[in-house]
Parts: structure tokens; sequence; C-alpha cells
């Protein structure tokens, strides 16, 4: 019974109209729609009677329910069944009885549409009055039914309702209690929803910034930007991230984080965004101070380069046998202070024209005093790799070395020679190949040099590589084989 609630059924004037229909079709007093229960009958509609409920060890349609078929009982008396039965006993008097099953489309009994009379029925009923009787069932049948599909969907709704109620509920309890400022919006961007940290930070009234009125809160200059920004993920679906500045509280401007993720339903559709504001003002100050002195000491590293570079040349003009080896010492220098000055903070203002982490923007700055207008003397080819401070000077010395041999010795020596650099990388180690030609014909050295040990050092003991030098009649070949992890710090 429990799918067959009572407080769901609320077609009780249709079902009364059932029941004296029924009591006139098959001349009875009296008529019931009967659902039974464990320890009960009760009548949800009835004709000709007032009691609403018996218990069920008396009840007829106990029986009835149990059939294929309409149960007619023509005399109670003479039924072994009910001859006992305090309804026949007693008051109530019964002695004829017909009851039409009610049977579930699951076939699950429910109790029986009936007609009774205090007086036998020997003839029982008429085929006319069994087959109106069965429709009748039908029709109680049929609307018992409704009201179950009904009450249903009224008992769905009331816990879609309040299971939404609830999550809304726990949703704002957590989100008023994180540091951080959160917010949502609708699927088009309209934001609908600030916790109270968002309040409290920017010292607005509630529902202040709704919709549009957000933007306002930021500061003059940055307001375009994060309307761009923002605009840009409501069209991609992307996810929102960036940094500006936020009035706090007290009128002055606070640098924070802003992020937000869409929310997709089973087909991919943005229902809504979510976001949060995190403050990183302090961070952010911090960061441009540490950039600030980065600059400064790296400019002022900068300047030993060059104060060192201009001792060696006076001590060379003061010394002039030494004059050779003073110029290869200064141009050492002057590589590492170009290869410190390609990898250093940089502002906007001394930012260089290559990416400043790149292997191959490194290498061109070394080679561009090589170079020459309308021809590539010294051509890159192949992978790109992040590099950093720690690989930028042993880089610098090592290639640097090559270019300087080349020059007096090899490829670049003449006019229509050259050189290719090629990079490739597997994901472990990259692999860089000097490969000069169209010089002139060049034979192992007799002996290790300086060159050759400055080499070696680093490239295979502070980079942890390799190196493999072929001396080709067309010219030198150089591979050097570097772990990747070598490169640039974790």
């Amino acid at each position: 019974m429990a799918a067959y609630e009572l407080e769901t059924l609320r077609d009780t004037a249709a079902l009364r109209k059932i029941t004296d229909f029924a009591a006139a079709l098959c001349g009875c007093p009296v008529s019931l729609v009967s659902l039974v229960e464990e320890t009960r009958q009760t009548f949800i509609a009835r004709s000709g009677i007032d009691i609403t409920e018996t218990p069920r060890d008396v009840s007829f349609c106990a029986h009835a329910m149990l059939g294929d078929e309409i149960m007619v009982v023509p005399d109670a008396t003479d039924d072994p069944r009910f001859a006992c039965n305090a309804l026949v006993t007693g008051e109530t008097n019964i002695r004829f009885y017909a009851g039409a099953p009610l049977v579930t489309e699951d076939g699950i009994p429910l109790g029986s549409l009936c007609v009774i009379d205090t007086v036998p029925h020997p003839e029982g009923l008429t085929d006319l009055q069994r087959q109106g009787l069965e429709t009748l069932a039908d029709n109680v049948m049929a609307r018992l039914r409704d009201n179950r599909d009904a009450a249903v969907s009224r008992n769905a709704e009331r816990d879609a309702r309040i299971a939404l109620t609830d999550s809304n509920t726990r949703f704002r309890t957590l989100a008023d209690t994180m540091p951080q400022m959160v917010w949502s919006t609708l699927p088009d961007g309209y934001h609908d929803y600030f916790n109270a940290r968002w309040y409290e930070y920017t010292g607005m009234p509630d529902g202040s910034t709704d919709g549009e009125g957000w933007n306002g809160m930021f500061h003059p200059d940055d307001q375009e930007r994060a309307w761009a920004r923002w605009r840009q993920s409501l069209t991609s679906g992307d996810p929102y991230e960036i940094e500006y500045r936020l009035r706090y509280r007290d009128g002055t401007y606070r640098w924070v984080l802003g992020r937000a993720l869409p929310i997709r339903d089973d087909e991919g559709k943005i229902v809504r965004w979510f976001g949060t504001c995190t403050d990183i003002h302090e961070q952010k100050l911090t960061l441009e101070e540490r950039e600030v002195i980065s600059q400064e000491l790296s400019h002022r590293i900068k300047n030993i380069f060059s104060v060192v570079s201009g001792l060696i040349a006076f001590s060379a003009r003061a010394h002039p046998e030494f004059r050779d080896i003073a110029g290869d010492l200064r141009d050492r220098i002057t590589a590492l202070g170009r290869a410190h000055d390609f990898v250093r903070p940089h502002s906007p203002a001394s930012m260089p024209a290559n990416q400043p982490n790149s292997l191959i923007g490194l290498l061109g700055e070394l080679f561009e005093p090589y170079q020459v207008t309308g021809q590539d003397r010294v051509s890159l080819k192949g992978d790109d790799v992040a590099i950093d401070d720690r690989s930028a000077t042993p880089l610098a010395l090592l290639f640097h070395e090559l270019a300087t041999n080349a020059t007096k010795y090899g490829a670049l020596s003449v006019p229509d020679g050259w050189v290719t650099v090629t990079m490739n990388s597997d994901g472990e180690a990259v692999t860089l190949d000097w490969r000069e030609q169209g010089g002139p014909a060049v034979t192992p050295p007799g002996g290790s040099g300086f060159g050759t040990q400055l080499m070696e050092l680093s490239a295979v003991r502070q980079l942890g590589g390799t190196v493999a030098r072929d001396w080709k009649a067309d010219g030198l070949d150089v591979t050097v084989t570097v772990p990747l992890a070598a490169f640039r710090r974790r």
C-alpha cells in the first residue's frame, strides 16, 4: 500500500460516482472501493454506508482481491468462509457480496470494488452486471494509477527542491568560510553571487556589484583588460585567469589574482561559472622589489665584465708580447658578458629581441659578430631548448671557443665558409652538432691545448655531457651531447 498512500488519493468525488453507479447497476444499497492493508481495510470511496474501515480479519475484499474474476457470495450465511463473520452476524448484516479485484499492472492485489446487500441474491449477478462491475473496477485502477503517478511526481519535485535548497545552503556556508572571495555567474557571465568575504573586503553593500557592477571595482587602468579577458573566456569556454587591482574597503587598490572555471552539464553546455579572487598584493610587491634588486645586481655584474676587459686591454698595451693571449682572454670574457646579459632579469626596456630563456636565442646573440649582412655564416637548426643562467655560462664558453677556432683556422676563416649548428632533443638528452663546411682542409692538432681543455671543462664537467670531434676533409664536425636536465633548474 506504500505506493498508494491515502494522502495521494485526491479524486474521491470521482470514485464516489463509480460506487454510486455500481450500487445502482447491481441493485444493491451499498458499494465500496476498499483497499486492504496488513491489519485493516479502508474504504476510500463508499455509497450507502457510513463506516470508513474495518479490521482485515472480517474483510470480504481480502478474499475477493486474490481471485482472477469477480467473487460472488449469493448468501453469506450459507458460505462457510463468512457464516460466522461479525459483519454477517452483527449489525451490518451482510448477506450478498460481489467484489471485482483491484490489481496493479505488476500483479499486486490492492482490494476490490464491491457491492453489498442485506438480503441474499440467489441469482448472483447478470452478465451485464458482471461486465459493468469489471469495467468500473478498471476505471478505479486507472484513477488510482493517475493519483499515484501525480503523487510520485509531487514527491520528486519536493525532494528536488529540498536537495537544491540544502545544496545551496552548504555551498554558501562553505564559501563564506573561505579566505578567498568567491563569486559565480550565469552562463552569459551575469554575476549573481558573491560570498561574505567579497563584501567584507570591498566594503560594498550586498548586491551592489551584481551584474556588470563588479568591473567598476577594478582600477581604471585594468578594467578594459579584465573585461576583454572575461569576454574571451565566455566566448571560448576557456578558464579565466588574470591579475588586476581591486578596490579595497579603504579606497586603495590592491593586487588580486582572479580565476574562474565553467561548470558544464552532461552535454558539455556551460550552466554556470564559479570563480575566486585571492589577494596577492604583498607577494606582488615582494616580486617587484626582488626584480629591481636582481636587475641592479645583474647590471653591476655586467659592469664588472667591462672593467675586467678594460684591465686586460690596459695590461696588454703595457706588455705587447701578451697581446694575442690578452685578446683571446678578453674575447672570452666578452662572450661570458653577452651570455650573462642575455639570461639576466630584464625590464621591458632591456628585454633582448630573442627569447631570454632560449638556447637558439643565446647562440644567436653569441654568433651575431660572425654574421655577414645578407648571409648567415652560422645557421641554427633543430629543436630549441629552455635554458637559464646555470647553463648559459658553459654554453657561451663552449660555442665561443668553437667560433673563435673556426675564424682562425676553419670555415669562418675564408669568405665562402659557413657553419651549421643542429640541435636535437629526445626528451632525455640534447645533441648539439657543430658542422663546418667550405673552409680549408683541417688536421687534428698535435696535442690538447687550452681551448680544448676549456671545451672539456664546459661540456663535460659543468654540463655533465660528452664531446666528440671528427676532423673531416671538408671541415670540423663536433658533436656535444648534454643531459636535458643540465640546461635548466627544475
